[in-house]
């Protein structure tokens, strides 16, 4: 029997195709230098959806005025972005080699002056401020685009972040989307026993958000999730995205090390072959 593949399958089989991509990406941008490996290959699947799925955006005019922002709100992740921003045609992805150098413009914070980048950002809890500000100038313009801010769990011990959340709810402001990622790490090493945010969800609905869980490494659930944010809604929404820390190369899943390291070259051999070969 001939099983009919759908164009949502094919749409979730290019965006898993492109995660792999960028996960090499990562490893090889890596190459002799610290890399925030932790929560870069944690966001893949988010940003991979985004960008190549759901925003409204145009690489040959970053600065269109109807695109839709992102904000990648826990700067350290930039690796990941950056992986992106190439692939999706902003800058060559031989420039990803110059990550972490002097004079690139690929730091290892988001820097504004990088094209395709909203805002610079590294001090945590500060880009769900921003993206608020974004979305009241949206609306002082009469224009209807969406801003992303993707924070990471971690982040959430920020008292701005809960300072944000408030103001956001008491301006409805529904074309802001949040996207955490909860991997369950910080810098250190598990939330749990330290600081932790649970029940996160409630907190973020008592504060007058709408909320959603998913996988963060389900490019449907992604899609769905996003997607129901946008039908209706008078208030700002947050996914709450369950990911693993690492996610991709085994030796560097939930492992607390790996928030920020450097790979040795069997390491990074062994990294590249458990990603496999992808065609590019």
């Amino acid at each position: 029997m001939k099983v009919r593949v759908s164009s949502d399958d094919n749409i979730y089989k290019m965006l898993n195709h492109k995660a792999t991509l960028i996960r090499r990406d990562l490893v090889r941008m890596s190459k002799g230098k610290h890399l925030h490996f932790g929560g870069s290959l944690s966001i893949v699947e988010i940003l991979v959806v985004l960008y190549f799925h759901i925003m409204r955006h145009d690489p040959k005019n970053p600065n269109w005025v109807e695109r839709d922002r992102f904000i990648l709100s826990k700067g350290h992740a930039v690796p990941a972005l950056y992986a992106v921003l190439a692939e999706a045609g902003y800058f060559p992805v031989s420039q990803l080699s110059s990550f972490r150098e002097l004079h690139s413009v690929l730091q290892g914070h988001p820097y504004s002056k990088t094209l395709g980048v909203e805002a610079s950002t590294g001090s945590l809890g500060q880009g769900l401020s921003v993206g608020s500000g974004m979305i009241l100038g949206a609306r002082l313009d009469g224009k209807d685009y969406y801003v992303y801010v993707l924070i990471g769990d971690g982040e959430a011990n920020e008292g701005a972040i809960w300072e944000a959340s408030l103001f956001c709810s008491s301006y409805k402001l529904n074309n802001l989307i949040v996207i955490m990622d909860r991997n369950h790490f910080s810098a250190t090493g598990p939330m749990k026993g330290r600081v932790d945010i649970d029940p996160v969800a409630d907190k973020w609905r008592a504060f007058n958000w709408d909320v959603l869980r998913v996988n963060g490494h389900s490019v449907r659930e992604l899609i769905l999730a996003i997607k129901k944010t946008k039908k209706g809604k008078k208030q700002p929404s947050i996914i709450i995205a369950q990911t693993v820390k690492g996610k991709g190369i085994s030796f560097m899943e939930n492992r607390a090390e790996w928030h920020n390291n450097k790979l040795s070259e069997e390491q990074y051999k062994s990294a590249l072959s458990e990603l496999g070969s992808v065609q590019e």
